[in-house]
């Protein structure tokens, strides 16, 4: 087993290694996220919508 304080300074060590992004970076790939999440939620909604309202056509139409 490792010893804990080896493995807290190795892991400061690859922290070290890390290349961060900037904060206009994730400012920008967050907006990103959120529209892209926007139009697959729109999608999904209308996706759903449009086939509850075709199963109740079926039902009812019998």
């Amino acid at each position: 087993m490792v010893n804990p304080i080896q493995f807290i300074k190795e892991a400061r060590a690859e922290l070290g290694k890390v290349v961060w992004p900037s904060r206009r970076e994730v400012i920008r790939v967050t907006i990103a996220v959120i529209i892209l999440s926007l139009i697959v939620a729109a999608y999904l909604g209308s996706a759903d919508y449009g086939l509850t309202k075709l199963f109740e056509w079926v039902i009812n139409r019998q």
